[in-house]
């Protein structure tokens, strides 16, 4: 049997590079057969950047509606808060005695958020990938939703399962595999198509957000970067052409097609005829999104009801892993 975990971090609007780029497939993951699927807000990791109490509470609860809003069921999929299950910084403070830290610090996300000021970066945004490798191995998942950001991570959550399971010699770690999907693994900004499409971006119009109104889409979009050329007739021709291939992209992720049926539509037209086009799509496909989250935003006892449910069974599963883990490793038990 299939178990699949995945999460988002709770700080600032969910957008649309999270829907298309993971959202939409965790909602296809749920339904497949003989798979188990767990969906946490991940709160821990938030507090690696500094955050106003008030502001992430607000935010999880704000997180877990998009979660239920873009098609998860939580009859389907367990769904939970990160923190609410102590079993995550236990097992992260195990497992970094083994995580080495000349890996750590070849890890690329460290690096890119330290910046130039990497001494004076927290210990928790460099331990992060040894909290994220607790997170899969806690619940012994055997499939992670990856974008290739994220690979690296994957890798030494693999990395310390290994180190653990020969130093004991129990197979007690499963080593989970990426799981890899659709041609919208990566959306990028609408100002800049080299770069990711980002929660942190200073610029509103790199993104579009879950929450944006149907003229707030189309506005954002008409400002998207482009270039001069017109849509060309292959995929292979929209090389060298970020701004282009990026909403290209969006349209056939959101279209549920690929790439070279978009262009068989398009070929040969502006930008003064595609954008509309794509703008028109969007907002038919997040207007429902973005009106079942502010119902569900208006009824915070059910998200919580929601929340606490999800948090017991995920408690429960790591619970277990945490004590099996706590005997290996030779600790005194009550």
């Amino acid at each position: 049997m299939k178990r699949i975990l995945s999460g988002m971090q709770p700080t600032n609007n969910l957008h649309l590079g999270n829907y298309l780029g993971a959202l939409q497939n965790w909602v296809k993951l749920q339904d497949e057969p003989e798979a188990s699927c767990l969906y946490m807000v991940a709160d821990l990791h938030a507090i690696t950047l500094p955050q106003e109490p008030d502001a992430l509470r607000k935010a999880t609860r704000e997180i877990a509606a998009a979660y239920i809003a873009g098609g998860l069921d939580p009859d389907k999929s367990t769904i939970f808060v990160q923190s609410s299950v102590p079993g995550h910084s236990e097992l992260m403070w195990l497992l970094s005695t083994f995580a080495q830290m000349g890996k750590l610090e070849r890890m690329t996300q460290f690096k890119d958020k330290a910046g130039k000021n990497a001494e004076r970066a927290g210990l928790g945004l460099f331990a992060y990938p040894v909290l994220m490798a607790a997170d899969i191995l806690i619940y012994k998942a055997t499939h992670v939703p990856v974008g290739d950001d994220q690979k690296q991570h994957l890798e030494l959550a693999r990395d310390v399962a290994a180190t653990f399971n020969t130093k004991y010699a129990q197979e007690h770690f499963l080593l989970p595999e990426p799981y890899i999907m659709g041609e919208a693994t990566r959306i990028m900004s609408l100002k800049d198509g080299t770069k990711k499409m980002s929660k942190s971006d200073e610029s509103d119009l790199s993104r579009i957000n879950m929450t944006d109104d149907a003229d707030t889409i189309a506005r954002k979009i008409k400002k998207a970067q482009t270039d001069p050329e017109n849509l060309p007739e292959t995929v292979a021709a929209l090389a060298g052409r970020p701004g282009a291939l990026n909403l290209v992209t969006i349209y056939a992720a959101l279209a549920g097609c690929d790439r070279a049926n978009v262009l068989a539509q398009y070929a040969g037209m502006g930008w003064g005829a595609f954008k509309p086009a794509l703008a028109d799509l969007a907002v038919a496909k997040l207007s429902p999104i973005t009106a079942r989250m502010n119902e569900l935003l208006g009824d915070v006892a059910e998200i919580d009801r929601i929340l606490k449910a999800g948090s017991e069974v995920a408690g429960a599963l790591a619970e277990r892993t945490v004590q099996e883990t706590r005997d290996i490793m030779g600790f005194w038990k009550m």
